[in-house]
């Protein structure tokens, strides 16, 4: 490892997301020497969920936050204290 500090590159796809009165942040990040994105969703009690799966795009990233929104709503992310990693 070098001196240098490794920077991160956030999407423009991060984002608070609200959906029926209940708030999460989605964010989107990759490090700067990576390609690949990695998705991690907080909800607003700080509990967050990191993907175990990274994505080839800031895209492939935040359809997966959506599929899981389609298929449970946002209480996926909400009814767990620390709700850890997504498989």
């Amino acid at each position: 490892m070098t001196d240098r500090e490794t920077r991160i590159v956030i999407s423009e796809l991060s984002r608070r997301v609200s959906l029926e009165g209940k708030t999460v942040d989605v964010q989107i990040y990759r490090f700067e020497d990576e390609e690949d994105w990695v998705l991690v969703v907080a909800n607003e009690s700080g509990s967050s969920a990191v993907w175990d799966e990274v994505y080839p795009t800031d895209i492939a990233a935040m359809a997966a936050f959506h599929i899981i929104v389609e298929e449970q709503g946002l209480s996926a992310f909400l009814n767990q204290g620390g709700f850890g990693t997504v498989h």
